[in-house]
C-alpha cells in the first residue's frame, strides 16, 4: 500500500473493548490505515469473560496485523484501575505517544431487558450495566488522556448506540440502558471541553443496526447469509457490518481538520456521506435516518434510498 492508502502509518491507537462487534471493526480498519493498534478486552485465548463467547482479543490483534497494521493484544479489565494504569504505562514505554483512543467498552448485552420498569429490573444487573458502560470509560480516560495530550492532534471516540438527536427524543429499552447510551454522548462533550485546549478532538459515534457476532448469532445467521434474517425482521435489511463504523473512525483519525467535529454526536452513515467510504458490500447504509423515516414511522421495510 502507498502512504496515501495508509494515512495512519506511524499513529498509535488504543481500542478499549475490541474483542468483538464495533470495537473489533474499528481496530481492524485503523490497522488497515496503517496504525499500531492496542486492543483490550476480558476474553483471551486462555480465559473467557462472562459472555462465554469464542472471540478473543488475540484474534482481533491478528486481524489488525493481517489488515496491514500492527495489532497488540493486552488483556485488560477496564473496571480495575491498576490494570488500565499498567496498560497505559506499557504504551508509553513502547510507543511514547497515543494518537487515537476509542472508548468502546460495553459488555451489557446479556444484562439488557426491554421495557421493564426500574422497580422490576434486577438492581444488580442494572448497576453492573452502568459500571461497564460508564465507569470503564472514566477509568480509561483518567489514565490515557495524559499520554494522548503529550502532543497535539489526538482523537477520542466515545462509541454508543444512537445519536444525540435520536436518544433525546426516544426512551431506549429501559432506564439503565437509556442512561448507559446517552452517557458517552455527554462524555464526548466533556472531553471536548477538557481536551480541546490541548489540541485534541473528542466525538461520540454510533453505528447503525450492527451485524455484530452476537446479533448474527441471535438471528441464527452468518455474515454470508445475513439477509435470511430479514424474513424474521424485515428492517434488518438496513444493517451494517462492524467494519463500516470502523471506516468512519479511520476517516476521522485521518482527517487533519477533524476538530470541526469537536464535541459532536456522529453516525457511521452520516460520516460515510461526508468522507465517501462504504461498507464491505459497497453500500452506504444510513440507518438512523431509516429508523426514523421508515421503521419508527411504521412503514414496510424498504431500504431504497437508504443504502
Amino acid at each position: 500500500m502507498t502512504g496515501t492508502e495508509r494515512p495512519l502509518a506511524g499513529r498509535v491507537a488504543l481500542v478499549a473493548g475490541a474483542t468483538r462487534g464495533a470495537g473489533r471493526g474499528i481496530a481492524v480498519e485503523l490497522g488497515a490505515a496503517g496504525a499500531t493498534v492496542y486492543v483490550t478486552g476480558r476474553t483471551t485465548r486462555d480465559r473467557r469473560s462472562e459472555y462465554d463467547r469464542p472471540e478473543t482479543i488475540e484474534d482481533t490483534a491478528d486481524l489488525v496485523t493481517a489488515a496491514g497494521g500492527t495489532g497488540i493484544a493486552v488483556p485488560t479489565d477496564h473496571l480495575v484501575p491498576e490494570q488500565v494504569e499498567r496498560l497505559v504505562a506499557r504504551m508509553d514505554a513502547e510507543q511514547g505517544h497515543l494518537d487515537v483512543l476509542v472508548n468502546d467498552i460495553w459488555g451489557g448485552e446479556y444484562l439488557t431487558e426491554w421495557d421493564k420498569p426500574v422497580w422490576e429490573y434486577s438492581l444488580t444487573d442494572g448497576l453492573r450495566m452502568l459500571r461497564l458502560a460508564i465507569d470503564t470509560h472514566l477509568v480509561t480516560a483518567h489514565y490515557a488522556f495524559p499520554l494522548l495530550i503529550k502532543r497535539p492532534g489526538g482523537l477520542v471516540v466515545e462509541v454508543t448506540d444512537g445519536t444525540a438527536e435520536y436518544n433525546a427524543d426516544h426512551y431506549r429499552l429501559n432506564a439503565y440502558y437509556d442512561l448507559a447510551k446517552i452517557s458517552p454522548i455527554r462524555l464526548a462533550r466533556s472531553w471536548a471541553h477538557e481536551l480541546g485546549p490541548h489540541g485534541a478532538t473528542a466525538v461520540a459515534i454510533t453505528p447503525g443496526w450492527l451485524r455484530s457476532e452476537i446479533m448474527l448469532h441471535e438471528y441464527g445467521v452468518t455474515e454470508e447469509n445475513w439477509r435470511d434474517a430479514c424474513v424474521k425482521e424485515p428492517h434488518f435489511a438496513i444493517s451494517e457490518t462492524p467494519r463500516f463504523v470502523g471506516r468512519a473512525v479511520a476517516a476521522l483519525a485521518a482527517d487533519e481538520q477533524r476538530d470541526r467535529w469537536q464535541g459532536q454526536s456522529l453516525s457511521s452513515g452520516g460520516l460515510a456521506k461526508e468522507y465517501g467510504f462504504t461498507d464491505l458490500d459497497g453500500s452506504r447504509p444510513d440507518a438512523w435516518r431509516y429508523v426514523v423515516e421508515v421503521q419508527d414511522a411504521g412503514k414496510p421495510a424498504d431500504v431504497t434510498g437508504y443504502r
